[in-house]
């Protein structure tokens, strides 16, 4: 990638806004710039924000062609630091000139620098801000952030990008923490009585079976169910998908906020309440705070994952051993155990991987103790990853909408050979070809 905004410049543009759009591009957004798509170049704008007041007004269609309708308007585009003349061209009419012309509602925008649209990884995030305060003749600035850069992850997080998100528009403020009111109103209690550490010694973080369950239960009561047997759930990869992207991040967050703002108000307001010098003085140990907080966030994801596997093997009612070392190695989970591995035909490894990046490629040294499943609810794996693991045999599970709905115009898991959802996973792999993995109904 020829062009990669650090975080503070995003934060300073996002600032600077009054209005913020975000689109998760799909593969017609950017494979023009590769020389891989047959679509004109630039980006489409999805008709509920084209009809709504974010970006200029619609022009007049042009006379010679009135079915289309251009809006010409200046953007900035600060990874480059160069300024465009770009088009909103909005295309009313499919066939216009034939026999019988059908409506449509298509809004391209051209006028892209077509450097920063090449080699992206899938999913990656487009970023368009409507500018408190012009620059020179331009209102609206544009940045592409590739999924793979650590930026992109904290995209996300500030403004709370969930598994389903596509595109909206944002406040430049980012969201809003919740609940915080009654939180304010407690630590302004134990301010008040002098018990802000007695407050502080009983906001535990919870462990991750405690937050996994927390979750897996919520999810459960919001649609009526009681276990997640993947063999009769329609979608088990979006529903763990969703419980530990969604549900679980928000229930620690909340676990977190209550602990961490009560640790910083210990620091800024000790001795004789002189916030300014405290902040200054207790910096370190606030900044040991932050950072113990990024870490905690990272170490759970993982584990957070695997948790949520482990309830679908075990409401499956499928034989699994889960982390044992063998030769050295830790195959996540063994179908039906380590030691059959290399005894049972139907033996099989699943591995998880949260994100995948580079880290699949030593999966390939499990290759002799079995057929490798690799499981991940990460968008952003590229072709050429795909094809380097159909090479050694490797077998990608995914959630159901990166393939099949929603996100499938965004990623590149549709139509290849060695990608299966998880419902493909449960139904085909485990209860059609290696039906004695699961244990009989008591």
């Amino acid at each position: 990638m020829g062009y990669h905004p650090s975080w503070p410049e995003i934060l300073l543009w996002i600032r600077r806004s009054e209005r913020i759009f975000i689109k998760k591009l799909a593969r017609n957004d950017t494979s023009w710039a590769d020389g891989t798509g047959s679509h004109q170049y630039g980006f489409f704008i999805p008709r509920e924000i084209a009809e709504g007041a974010f970006f200029p007004e619609h022009s007049t269609p042009d006379p010679q062609k009135p079915h289309i309708y251009n809006t010409v308007y200046q953007t900035f585009w600060p990874s480059s630091g160069e300024s465009r003349t770009s088009n909103i061209k909005f295309y009313s009419l499919r066939n216009p000139s034939g026999p019988s012309p059908r409506p449509r509602y298509e809004w391209q925008h051209t006028g892209v620098p077509s450097d920063q649209f090449r080699a992206l990884s899938p999913a990656s995030l487009l970023l368009c801000g409507r500018l408190t305060q012009p620059i020179s003749e331009c209102s609206y600035w544009l940045m592409v952030v590739d999924s793979v850069s650590e930026e992109s992850e904290l995209v996300e997080t500030y403004f709370e990008l969930d598994v389903d998100f596509h595109f909206g528009l944002f406040d430049p403020r980012g969201a809003t923490p919740s609940p915080t009111d009654q939180l304010i109103e407690e630590l302004a209690e134990a301010i008040k009585q002098g018990r802000l550490s007695d407050f502080i010694r009983r906001q535990q973080l919870p462990t991750p079976q405690q937050l996994a369950l927390a979750a897996q239960q919520q999810w459960l009561d919001e649609i009526g169910r009681t276990d997640l047997d993947p063999f009769t759930l329609d979608r088990p990869g979006d529903a763990v998908m969703k419980i530990s992207r969604d549900i679980e991040y928000s229930l620690y967050k909340n676990a977190e906020l209550r602990l961490r703002a009560a640790q910083v108000a210990e620091i800024v307001l000790r001795d004789n309440g002189d916030t300014l010098g405290n902040l200054v003085r207790g910096f370190s140990s606030l900044n040991a705070i932050f950072l113990s907080s990024a870490q905690s966030r990272k170490s759970r994801a993982g584990l957070s994952f695997e948790l949520h596997v482990e309830r679908l093997l075990r409401d499956g009612r499928i034989r699994f051993e889960a982390q044992t070392i063998l030769g050295g190695r830790r195959p996540d989970f063994a179908l039906p155990s380590v030691k059959d591995l290399n005894t049972q035909a139907d033996a099989i490894i699943v591995s998880l991987k949260t994100t995948l990046r580079e880290r699949w490629k030593q999966l390939a040294l499990e290759k002799p103790l079995g057929k490798i499943f690799l499981a991940t609810v990460d968008d952003r794996v590229s072709s050429e990853a795909i094809d380097e693991m159909e090479e050694h045999d490797i077998s990608l599970v995914v959630p159901e909408s990166l393939v099949h709905a929603g996100h499938r115009k965004e990623t590149v898991y549709e139509g290849r050979r060695n990608v299966i959802t998880f419902h493909e996973f449960f139904s085909n792999e485990i209860r059609s070809k290696r039906s004695s993995l699961i244990l009989p109904m008591a």
